[in-house]
C-alpha cells in the first residue's frame, strides 16, 4: 500500500516538474520573441534606371500683335504658309505638319498705366495679339535638338524668326515601377544582409516597408533629392528614373 502510494506521489511530483519545465520554456520562448521584435534593422534601397525617348517633335511658335485685328491676322497666316512651305522644302510631308489654332488675345484697351519718373502716366499698347504654333514629329529622336536649331536659325535668314522648342515623350513611369521596385527592394536586403552579418545576426522577414516617389532627373528636369548634377543624362532624349525604397527587417 506504501508503496502504491510512493509511486503515485512519484508521479505526480515527475509530472508537476515536466509541467514546470515545459512552462519555463515556453517562457523564455516567449520572451525571446518578444525580444526579437526590437531586433530590427532600417535600410534603404536605390534603383536607377535610364530611359529612352520613345518620340520627339519640334514646335515653333511666333506672335504678332497690333490694334488693327484683321492686319494682324493676315500677317499671322502669310507667315504660316511660308513656314509650312519651308518645311516642305526640307522634306516635311504637310500631313506630318500639326498645325494649332489661332490664338488671339484682346486686352480691350490701347492704353495702360505705369509709372515714369515718380509720376503715373498713360503708355500705349497694342490692344490684340495672335500667336499661332506648328508642331513637326521628328524623323531621328537623337537629331533633334541638332535639327530644331537649324530649322531656326533658316527661319531667320528668312525673315521668319520663331522660336522653336523640342518635346519628348517618355515610357508611362507605371511601366518601369514595378521592376525598379523590385531593384530597390534587392539592394535594401543586400544592404540589410551586410549588417546582420556584421552583427553576427541573420536578416528575417520584412517588418514595414515604403517606397519613395520615382524622380526622373535629366537634361531638363532638375531632381532635388535625386542624382547630382554629374550624374544626369546629357542627351535631352534619355532620363533617368529613380527610386528609393525604405525597408524595416527583423534581425533573428
Amino acid at each position: 500500500m506504501e508503496n502504491k502510494s510512493l509511486t503515485k506521489a512519484l508521479i505526480v511530483g515527475i509530472s508537476i516538474l515536466i509541467g514546470l519545465t515545459s512552462l519555463g520554456i515556453f517562457i523564455f520562448k516567449g520572451l525571446k520573441t518578444f525580444s526579437d521584435k526590437d531586433r530590427v534593422v532600417t535600410v534603404k534601397g536605390l534603383a536607377e534606371m535610364n530611359i529612352t525617348a520613345t518620340s520627339a517633335s519640334i514646335s515653333l511658335n511666333f506672335s504678332f500683335s497690333g490694334d488693327n485685328l484683321p492686319d494682324i491676322i493676315k500677317q499671322t497666316d502669310l507667315k504660316k504658309k511660308s513656314i509650312i512651305n519651308y518645311l516642305s522644302s526640307i522634306g516635311y510631308d504637310k500631313n506630318d505638319i500639326q498645325l494649332n489654332n489661332i490664338d488671339i488675345i484682346d486686352k480691350q484697351k490701347y492704353f495702360e498705366t505705369e509709372w515714369q519718373n515718380g509720376q503715373q502716366v498713360k503708355a500705349k499698347i497694342d490692344r490684340y495679339t495672335t500667336t499661332q504654333s506648328l508642331t513637326i514629329q521628328s524623323k531621328d529622336i537623337k537629331a533633334t535638338e541638332d535639327k530644331s536649331a537649324q530649322i531656326k536659325l533658316d527661319l531667320v535668314s528668312k525673315d521668319l524668326t520663331s522660336i522653336a522648342t523640342t518635346n519628348y515623350s517618355f515610357p508611362e513611369l507605371n511601366s518601369i515601377k514595378p521592376k525598379l521596385i523590385a531593384e530597390s527592394t534587392k539592394n535594401a536586403r543586400i544592404a540589410g544582409e551586410q549588417f546582420a552579418n556584421d552583427s553576427k545576426a541573420v536578416l528575417g522577414k520584412i517588418k514595414t516597408a515604403s517606397q519613395g516617389q520615382i524622380t526622373i532627373a535629366g537634361k531638363y528636369h532638375y531632381d532635388e533629392d535625386g542624382a547630382a548634377d554629374s550624374e544626369k543624362p546629357k542627351e535631352p532624349y534619355i532620363q533617368k528614373a529613380r527610386v528609393v525604397s525604405t525597408i524595416v527587417f527583423f534581425l533573428e
